[in-house]
Parts: C-alpha cells; structure tokens; sequence
C-alpha cells in the first residue's frame, strides 16, 4: 500500500499537522487606519483552515509605526485593539485543527514615504531599486542608511510585534526575509553595501536576519514555531539574483539554520525551476545547506505540482490557487484537473471585492 504523502501527517517541532499544504502568506492591502484587516480577509483564512489547509499564514504585519509600511493598508498588531481583533481569528483557525502563523515584515527600501508615519524610507544602504514604484509611477525614494539606533529600533518592532501575535494566540511567527523587503536587504549585497558589522561577507550580511530571530525567539513561549521565510527574488528588479550564486547561497542557508528557527520556508516564482545556473531547484539547493523542515512555494497549483515539489521539501505551501479557490485542498485530494491561476487574476487580493 503506498502512503499519500501529500496528505500524511507532519511532525513540526511540538506541532503535528494533519497534512503537507499550507496557506501561503501573501500581501494584503486591506486595513483602514486602525491597522485591522477588513472582516472578508480575516475570515478568507478561517475558511481556508476549515477547508483543509493544515498551516494558514497571515498576510505579512508590518513591524512598527515609524518606516516598517511598504504599501497603503497594511496591518500591524501592536494595540490591544489590533491583538483582539485576530483572536477570534485564530480561534476558528486552530477549531479547524490548523496551526496559525503570523508572518512578520519591514519593507526597507521598498517602502515610500507618503504612507509611514514617520515620512521616511529606510535601508542598510542609500540604494533604491532601479525600477519605478509600479503605484505611483514614480522612482522609490534613495533610502536613509541605517544608523546603530535604527537597527536597534527596528529589531524592537519585531519583538513587539511577536509578543502581540503571542497575545493573540497565534502558534507561531514567521520572519520575512524575502522579496527585496528590509531584512532580504540586509543579506544581498545587490542592496547592502555598508562596511560594518552588518555588511560585506555572508556572516556579517546575515547578521541583522539573525539578531532579529533572536529578538523575536526571545519573545515566544517553547511551544510556539519560529520559521523564515527566503527567497532569490525580489519584488522590484526582479530580474537581479539576491544572491551571487548557490554557494552564496547555500552559506546563508547554512548561518540562518544556526539560529533557533523551525523551518525555513522558500519562495519561488515556480518551484521546479533550475537556480543560480544548475540543474537544481531552490529546494534541492535549501536541502544541500540545511537539515531544517523546508516549505516551499511557486506555481503550485493541482495535485500533480503539488506532490512534485514534495519530493524535495516537506511542506508545500499555495497562493494564487488557494487564494481564488475556497475548494481547493478537496479539489488537489480528488485529483482534479485545476488550471494554473494567472497573476491578474490574483489582483482580487488588492481590490475592495471581497475574498472567496
């Protein structure tokens, strides 16, 4: 008898999760100034959870009042007002029997500062990408480098982001170091050009990622999860690698997994793709570097992509697919022919049209 992996259950740290798919964390633009969501993307997860995912992942929280927004009507989790709100959001998430995860975010360079309260953009160096803002069709601003005091302040705002999730009840943090956001600025040297301690070879570029988790870790109880979320790609000048090559690579893999992490979840524009000019995915590549649980994501979309990139990482997690189509985990267990979704069609997401 074979064993329908995709569907077997999971060990994750004190976690047992009832199967292999996950809601993916995606960007979300729904917040009025109070920093709550709207009530259709609150319960677009809950849904999900009650549908079969076994991890949901919120959209990504900014971490603080001053320069963490990137876009307007972002979230935060902060004020007793905000925590209350995703409790009950939580409570239908793990009453489905899915675990609950609140991904954490700084937009760093990527931010503009018409939306942050603070009316600034900051970043390890005074480097803005290359591309036009797509939102307001203007060039993003050259950011402040980041002084000792800002580190030390945005490190705070990850914390105390992290101790609000925990209030809310949330089984675990994701940190986001992907996409071309502050802390994948950090670890590039495409956007990290600083001669300090937090700049130049792999160990120091890698050193505000580490001294985040290590605030955050500090923050969370021993049975709640801790994963990070990376990527080769960023949101702007994507067509730059965020990393030289595999072995740059591979040896922030390697520093990352020293830290007290769960998980290392991998974003990709499609997971089967070969990386950094090898016959290799960016899984096969993570697995090479680490002994972590891997998640990955990219144009999983249908029972057959799914069990795919199964084969190199251990949870898969779905965005656009899951995202339009409250069936789907039903839809991949029965085998059902399912197109992949296009990116316009996912633009729902940033609409006032309420979630599926």
């Amino acid at each position: 008898m074979t064993t329908d992996k995709l569907f077997s259950a999971y060990k994750l740290k004190s976690h047992t999760i009832k199967n292999r798919i996950g809601v993916a964390p995606m960007t979300r633009m729904s917040s009025s100034e109070d920093g709550i969501p709207r009530r259709d993307v609150l319960d677009f997860l809950v849904r999900r959870a009650r549908n079969g995912a076994a991890i949901v992942y919120t959209e990504a929280i900014v971490t603080d009042y001053e320069s963490a927004q990137g876009y307007p009507g972002q979230s935060r989790i902060l004020t007793q007002r905000q925590i209350d709100a995703w409790k009950p959001v939580v409570q239908g998430i793990k009453a489905a029997g899915a675990v609950a995860v609140m991904q954490l975010f700084h937009c760093g360079r990527m931010a503009w500062p018409e939306i942050n309260p603070a009316r600034r953009v900051i970043a390890p160096s005074p480097i803005s990408p290359r591309q036009a803002n797509p939102m307001t069709g203007k060039p993003y601003p050259v950011p402040d480098e980041m002084s000792l005091f800002d580190i030390r302040h945005v490190i705070r705002g990850f914390a105390e982001s992290a101790a609000g999730a925990v209030e809310a009840g949330f089984d675990g943090i994701e940190i986001h170091g992907a996409h071309g956001y502050l802390i994948c600025n950090f670890l590039s040297a495409y956007s990290n050009q600083r001669h300090d301690a937090y700049g130049g070879t792999v160990e120091k570029r890698c050193r505000f990622a580490r001294e985040v988790i290590q605030a955050v870790k500090a923050r969370l109880p021993a049975d709640r999860l801790l994963t990070f979320r990376i990527s080769n790609w960023g949101v702007a000048d994507p067509d730059v690698s965020l990393f030289v090559d595999q072995d740059e690579y591979r040896q922030a893999v390697r520093i990352l997994s020293r830290e007290p992490i769960d998980a290392l979840s991998v974003s990709t524009y499609s997971y089967s793709d070969p990386a950094f000019g090898t016959r290799r995915n960016m899984a096969q590549l993570t697995r090479e570097a680490t002994d972590l649980p891997i998640m990955i994501c990219g144009k999983i979309y249908d029972r057959r992509s799914a069990e795919n990139a199964l084969q190199d990482a251990d949870i898969v997690l779905s965005a656009k697919a899951i995202l339009l189509n409250p069936d789907w985990v039903a839809d991949v267990r029965e085998g059902k022919a399912l197109a992949l979704p296009a990116s316009e069609e996912a633009n729902v997401a940033y609409t006032q049209t309420p979630l599926p």
